[in-house]
């Protein structure tokens, strides 16, 4: 089976410009933002520029794509007005997928902001439930990531996602993203080959492996269990070659696409370094 590998890919320019540089990397799968990732509002899509990125992506040999939303998007913030630009803004990036045909739209699950964990799972639910109902008959899922749990942030425990998934209404929109750095620093031992095997299993029973559809694969810079956020190269970090061996041979995940968010230049150069360390953990 083809591995699906690539990173986060830039879109200055526009998106289709994304397509081209992924395909000279040798990308086979990419993650995106169709949108300046730290403003509220964008411009719509250009119609021409649609067609070209759907074209170019037509052509090339990139099976999986995904958009990340805006990092000032928060489903369940305390102030209501920014809970309500949230979620106008989720829709938008529903929406510009659709446009697209790009199937996910990555999210983290927010921060709550002192109400406590269980009011913040019940008000991402509430707002999954209000862009869905707004986007019906869209194809887009709503791609949930696991998270740090870095200050007050929703998502570094499977049971959270599990929560949110019983909460909507229409639990078939909704998928999930692993980001090695995350559930390491949420305390998550991905490293020891046995710990991996419960991780893993642990994910199944809880959340399910059927609603796994990307994982972000990143080191962490920051030791198991810290529950800060800082990505790392691959085999740089506290997670090791060891644990991204476990990972590139676990042939339950072959299939999903792994996608590097890794520091990284222009020309994205230190990309095709980091995948070729995955690809060497190959047995």
């Amino acid at each position: 089976m083809e591995l699906l590998l690539g990173a986060h890919t830039s879109t200055a320019g526009g998106v289709s410009k994304a397509i081209t540089l992924a395909d000279r990397l040798g990308f086979t799968a990419i993650q995106i933002f169709s949108k300046n990732n730290n403003r509220w509002e964008a411009k719509p899509l250009d119609p021409n520029e649609v067609d070209k990125f759907k074209s170019l992506w037509k052509n090339s040999n990139i099976k999986f794509i995904v958009t990340h939303d805006s990092y000032l998007i928060n489903l369940c913030a305390i102030n209501r007005v920014n809970l309500g630009k949230s979620r106008n803004a989720f829709v938008d990036e529903l929406e510009r997928c659709e446009v697209l045909g790009i199937k996910h739209l990555n999210f983290h699950p927010g921060a709550h902001g002192g109400q406590g964990e269980e009011d913040g799972l019940k008000l991402v639910a509430e707002s999954l439930n209000i862009a869905h109902q707004k986007t019906k008959g869209f194809e887009v899922s709503s791609m949930i990531e696991l998270t740090a749990g870095q200050g007050t942030n929703l998502g570094y425990k499977f049971e959270h996602i599990a929560k949110i998934i019983e909460l909507v209404d229409n639990p078939e929109r909704i998928t999930t993203c692993i980001d090695t750095a995350h559930i390491f620093a949420a305390g998550y031992n991905i490293k020891d080959e046995l710990e991996y095997e419960k991780v893993i299993s642990n994910f199944d029973s809880i959340i399910g492996l059927d609603k796994l559809l990307c994982f972000h694969i990143n080191d962490s810079k920051k030791e198991l269990g810290s529950r800060v956020d800082r990505h790392e190269h691959i085999g740089q970090g506290y997670i090791g070659l060891e644990g991204f061996r476990n990972i590139m041979n676990d042939n339950r995940l072959t299939h999903i696409p792994k996608i590097l968010e890794t520091p990284k230049g222009k020309e994205q150069l230190e990309d095709i370094d980091n995948l070729n360390v995955l690809r060497s953990l190959v047995k």
